[in-house]
């Protein structure tokens, strides 16, 4: 998943002056950063492999980023600490997972039932307000928020079929640990694992299933493979994920390689935009690894209910996590009013 120096300064090398471009610069002056993703390698395939690959060569030689996936460097639950600390230079993941020690924390992943669609990422944080929150709140701790962007819906992957709400009670289950919080009202049992161990776990019997991610990562993972049973039901219609840097790293880079991080890093939330958004709807339709299986109206009503009563929870913790409930709050509401297609009844 990294870019070697050997490979990085003969590809660079061959591009640029195929392109008529200035040679890279000498190897002792490209700047070096670590990035580790919260995904495992499958899945860091999809969702930032292209976005670095296109930094490093856009860079010509001025900045390398080397990729690690999750638990490479540092178990996932330390990235946060890892990156303040200077021991990585960034990190592609949400707030939740990185165990980020900000107010706006539990809004990261998946925050139930806030977001119906891949898009609502993108209009509440740079139409709503929440970009600039993010940015205030993470300069307070040292770390640089790049941007924010959307990734798959939260679905149930399960080993045995659920029709139910009573069928989720005593389930063992991978998933975040916001997420986790709010299901535990219905009999949910959350587990935390490495990414890496899902699939091993799922196979001894340790895991019933998970509720952390949509039917594509259940592809490109293999869980559809060892968890066969897909609910169509979500509990979040996207997660909430982003680019940090350590501060310090951040300021040191002149701000052209800032703008060419931050384009790149935005043309990777477009990616998967369209990525996810195609692969939900064909893999229900043509994949072959799982059967689909739904809830009856009134258990999905009370998931949704119960998302409000935990929104109010949420929001008297704190004034500023009371906010952004009123931005979610708000948000939502202007989409219901609007109608088809923001919202369907």
């Amino acid at each position: 998943m990294t870019t070697t120096r050997r490979k990085f300064l003969t590809t660079g090398a061959v591009g640029a002056a195929a392109a008529g471009l200035a040679a890279p610069a000498r190897a002792q002056d490209t700047i070096k950063w670590r990035l580790q993703t919260y995904a495992g390698p499958a899945l860091a395939e999809e969702v930032v492999k292209p976005a670095i690959e296109a930094f490093n060569t856009i860079a010509n030689g001025q900045m390398e980023i080397e990729l690690y996936t999750a638990d490479q460097l540092v178990p996932t639950s330390e990235l946060f600490r890892a990156m303040q600390a200077g021991t990585i230079d960034a990190v592609q993941s949400d707030d939740d997972s990185m165990a980020s020690p900000t107010e706006v924390t539990v809004f990261g992943g998946y925050f139930p039932l806030a977001l119906r669609y891949s898009l609502d990422v993108p209009a509440l944080f740079n139409s709503w307000g929440l970009k600039e929150i993010w940015e205030e709140e993470y300069a307070k701790v040292g770390i640089k928020h790049i941007s924010a962007g959307s990734w798959d819906p939260c679905n149930f992957n399960m080993k045995e079929p659920i029709n139910s709400l009573a069928d989720l009670k005593g389930k063992r289950v991978f998933t975040f640990p916001t997420a986790g919080r709010f299901l535990a009202q219905f009999g949910v049992i959350p587990v935390t694992l490495p990414w890496e161990d899902v699939e091993v776990a799922l196979q001894t019997g340790e895991l019933d299933g998970l509720a952390w991610s949509g039917i594509t990562e259940d592809y490109t993972a293999g869980w559809s493979k060892v968890a066969p049973y897909f609910l169509t039901n979500n509990i979040s219609g996207a997660w909430i994920g982003h680019f940090f840097a350590n501060m310090e790293r951040w300021d040191a880079l002149p701000a052209h390689l800032q703008q060419l991080l931050q384009t790149c890093f935005d043309q990777s939330h477009y990616r998967r935009q369209w990525w996810y958004w195609a692969g939900e709807a064909k893999l229900r339709v043509e994949g072959t690894d799982m059967t689909l299986t739904s809830l009856p109206d009134a258990d999905y009503a009370q998931i949704e209910a119960a998302a409000q009563k935990f929104w109010e929870e949420i929001a008297a913790e704190s004034p500023l996590k009371a906010k952004v409930v009123e931005i979610i709050k708000k948000y939502n509401d202007t989409m219901v009013k609007a109608g088809q297609p923001y919202r369907y009844g």
